[in-house]
């Protein structure tokens, strides 16, 4: 294949981001006829069309999209060199590109990029929210993300993972209805709750029950459960720290899951390598009875693979 120019492919990549050449153009700061001209000038690069350009919107052919995830990690790559040089000369700077899963953004997000920033206050995070956590690894595995946070997953993968901590996933409940149940609350008795459920964790409650509001804002469900609509599956530690008026229980058998960081195998920008320390040194920090620690955290292993004993 013929040589290809990295400013084409990264005009490439911004109209697929922004789905349109006339917003990647505004984006850019070019004219739109000299942005469409550099699409066909890295099509003939490349020998294909990327474009479909047939019906009245652009869309991507199949080797357009094929062309999606290497062109991200092209440029990925190119940022990480030039991260890289930076870093020397002037000292660890850059940008971080991070999928969070929403639950999460709360909890630990602030605390690790508080952490972050005070060792590194010239990295500058951004913070991408896929929906979930199949959006979390997907958007790390095409390139659009370095790291992802998300609850990790009890399948195989090709991504590494590091266990930062199992968190403990508690009932949170109206006063009201807290009295009618025993404590701790068996997850048999769940199916008898109204439960109010974010949106993006509808399809992935612990245990089956019955959906009385569905919302897409977390913060619309903590008020929905403070005036009693319903009760709501929270992480322990936001639910005592954030929600007032509610009463916390934990379940039988307990939820727990494991929370950690993913990313492609291969090296690290020195922005992301110097997340993953942060994140290991707040990991220490709450090694307690709140965050307590899985055995295999300081390992880097497949995203999926069990921590033992989990």
């Amino acid at each position: 294949m013929a040589t290809v120019d990295l400013r084409l492919v990264e005009y490439f990549v911004a109209v697929v981001d922004h789905d349109s050449v006339t917003k990647a153009a505004r984006a850019l700061y070019i004219a739109q006829p000299s942005l469409s001209q550099a699409i066909r000038s890295l099509e003939r690069q490349l020998g294909v069309e990327l474009f479909d350009r047939t019906g009245r919107k652009l869309t991507l052919t199949a080797d357009g999209r094929a062309f999606v995830g290497p062109a991200r990690r092209i440029l990925a790559d190119l940022d990480h060199a030039g991260a890289k040089v930076q870093a020397v000369r002037d000292g660890l700077s850059g940008r971080l590109e991070i999928a969070v899963l929403s639950t999460l953004s709360a909890d630990p997000l602030p605390e690790l990029t508080s952490r972050l920033h005070r060792a590194h206050p010239g990295i500058r995070l951004s913070v991408l929210d896929p929906g979930s956590a199949a959006g979390v690894l997907g958007q790390v595995r095409g390139g659009r993300a370095e790291l992802g946070l998300t609850e990790l997953p009890d399948r195989g993968g090709t991504l590494q993972s590091h266990v930062l901590w199992d968190q403990e996933i508690a009932l949170v409940l109206p006063p009201d209805l807290a009295a009618t149940l025993p404590d701790p609350v068996p997850l048999t008795a769940v199916a008898a709750i109204p439960l109010v459920v974010e949106t993006s964790d509808a399809d992935a409650l612990p245990v089956a029950g019955s959906v009385a509001v569905q919302c897409a804002h977390r913060h619309a469900v903590w008020e929905l459960v403070r005036h009693g609509a319903g009760a709501a599956f929270l992480p322990r530690r936001i639910a005592e720290t954030e929600l007032r008026d509610v009463v916390v229980r934990s379940t039988v058998p307990p939820i727990r899951r494991p929370v950690g960081l993913v990313h492609r195998p291969g090296p690290l920008s020195p922005a992301a390598a110097a997340f993953l320390e942060a994140a290991e040194l707040v990991r220490r920090d709450c090694a307690d009875a709140a965050y307590p620690a899985p055995a295999s955290a300081t390992n880097s292993r497949p995203a999926g693979e069990s921590a033992p004993g989990s």
